[in-house]
């Protein structure tokens, strides 16, 4: 079913209008009490519905939203939808500064690469050819560097890396992902200015493949200044990175070949010419004041923005993002309903809820990074988070028995043995659910721990929950599409979440965080 852009005008102008219910004086005392909330979730939770869910979704992975391109015409429109449906629920906005309470607004940049190079002496390797560039840059003219060999981030301790180039090598590419975050958290700590990841000759080939048609686009990354400035990562050939270590191709990544042999080469040379303007976007928030408990605070997120248009692409050229991550996203706005209906029947919550859809999930999880780093509540008080990114299908596996029972959770038990546990209890008791904990290992290649937004909470120490219903065959395609989402599945789920929220939101005791596998 596909809604027009006049049909969603008149829902957001019936909003505004407060045709639906609005904070009002009525609101009753609130029960503090843990048992009497557990009691009253299941009013709650049935508020979620498949129907609802669909309503919204057909709205915001409509045509007319565009795939909710970071910074473009159709984020912009859904970032008005959820606000609006936030202050129709009675949500507040918590931001202070700016026109609109509901939008902590921001800018990223929108680039192109340019000119590019690497030279060692008299050798001269090009960008997009020895090696190529990810994210923002901070060669935009030519500057000499001085290279420093990492083996691994433990390793590095001592060192001085400031200003420098970090060179590293990555054995294969399912260990890319986790050096990447290892090394970037390195860089940052360290002030690094750039990290060199080098590749095999085989694994090189299949990246750069995989990136040429992406680097030569226009493409979004963040703010590369002041506070914000972040290291340049380069991926290079084994030839680029033989001859910045002083050894060969063959000798880089041979067992037996040690770092202390690799004497990194003086008057290295590099530029990543990258021609940006200025790219403003949003999160959006929506908050509910807890009672008693109201200075700590649950926060339960999905990004909202997807991938846009390809004007390249022959027939369907919208991506509209209907599983990833409109579905996600609806069950925010469902969830953020229920406990605002709560709250008017003086139903909790103790603690107070952060509604929170971010933006530029897509380009690098940099709504959310941006919301850990410029946190409208503090961080030290932020209790959980709550992720949904991509509920209500089926992914390869599920299909093949036409199974839509079931979700992956990912993180529960990474920072808190307490969250696996409730939300184990929460689904024995209502919603029974499998739970899969297949991509919740450590060594599995997908790294999916690592590649949503609830990653930005972990990295600060705060506890996070992750539900996915894994990869299918219209992920990133134009076919991922409001028709083919199972919203009794996508219900169930966002039940689940609802129970895991309320509990984390309603207990008397604050979860304790009791390991540490950031």
């Amino acid at each position: 079913m596909k809604y027009n852009h006049l049909y969603a005008g008149i829902v957001l102008a019936a909003l505004s209008a407060g045709c639906a219910k609005t904070p009002t004086a009525s609101v009753k005392a609130p029960i503090t009490d843990a048992a009497q909330l557990q009691a009253a979730a299941p009013t709650y939770a049935a508020t979620i519905t498949a129907a609802d869910l669909s309503k919204h979704l057909h709205i915001i992975a409509s045509d007319e939203y565009e795939g909710r391109n970071t910074g473009e015409k159709g984020q912009k429109m859904a970032a008005e939808y959820i606000s609006k449906q936030f202050q129709a629920d009675g949500l507040a906005g918590p931001v202070k500064t700016g026109s609109n309470p509901y939008y902590q607004t921001f800018d990223l940049e929108k680039g192109k690469w340019g000119q590019g190079y690497i030279t060692v002496g008299n050798k001269k390797f090009m960008m997009m050819q020895d090696f190529f560039p990810l994210g923002a840059s901070v060669y935009g003219t030519e500057q000499g560097v001085e290279a420093v060999f990492v083996a691994n981030a433990a390793s590095a301790a001592n060192q001085n890396l400031q200003g420098k180039m970090i060179v590293t090598l990555v054995n294969s590419l399912t260990d890319t992902e986790k050096a990447m975050n290892d090394m970037g958290e390195l860089a940052k700590t360290s002030g690094a200015a750039s990290v060199l990841y080098i590749l095999n000759p085989a694994d090189f080939t299949t990246m750069s493949t995989r990136y040429a048609n992406r680097l030569k686009q226009s493409s979004v990354s963040r703010k590369n200044n002041g506070a914000s400035k972040r290291a340049t990562n380069l991926v290079a050939s084994a030839t680029v990175g033989a001859a910045i270590l002083g050894t060969t191709p063959e000798k880089l990544f041979a067992a037996n070949t040690k770092s202390t042999s690799f004497k990194p080469a003086a008057g290295v040379k590099i530029l990543t010419e990258r021609v940006v303007t200025p790219l403003p976007t949003e999160n959006v928030l929506g908050y509910i004041e807890g009672s008693d408990k109201k200075d700590e605070i649950v926060v339960v997120s999905a990004h909202y923005d997807h991938v846009g248009v390809d004007s390249t692409q022959e027939g369907d050229k919208i991506f509209n993002g209907a599983n990833d991550d409109g579905s996600g996203t609806v069950a925010v706005l469902e969830l953020a309903q229920a406990f605002a209906q709560a709250k008017k029947d003086g139903k909790g919550p103790r603690r107070s809820m952060l509604f929170l859809t971010v933006t530029g999930e897509e380009k690098g999880l940099l709504g959310s990074e941006y919301y850990s780093e410029n946190p409208i509540f503090p961080l030290a008080n932020t209790v959980a988070d709550v992720n949904i990114d991509m509920i209500g299908r089926m992914d390869f596996d599920y299909e093949k028995n036409n199974d839509s029972n079931y979700i992956y959770v990912i993180g529960a038990d990474k920072l808190s043995s307490e969250l696996h546990k409730i939300n184990e209890e929460a689904n024995q008791k209502y919603t029974n659910l499998k739970l899969d904990y297949k991509y919740n290992d450590e060594k599995d290649p997908n790294r999916f721990y690592y590649r949503s937004d609830h990653y930005n909470f972990a990295k600060k120490g705060i506890p996070i929950i992750f539900y996915f219903n894994g990869v299918h065959a219209d992920y990133h395609k134009a076919s991922d599409s409001v028709d083919k989402i199972i919203f009794e599945s996508a219900e169930k789920v966002a039940r689940l979440a609802f129970h895991v929220a309320w509990e984390l939101a309603n207990r008397d005791n604050r979860i304790v965080v009791d390991s540490n596998k950031k």
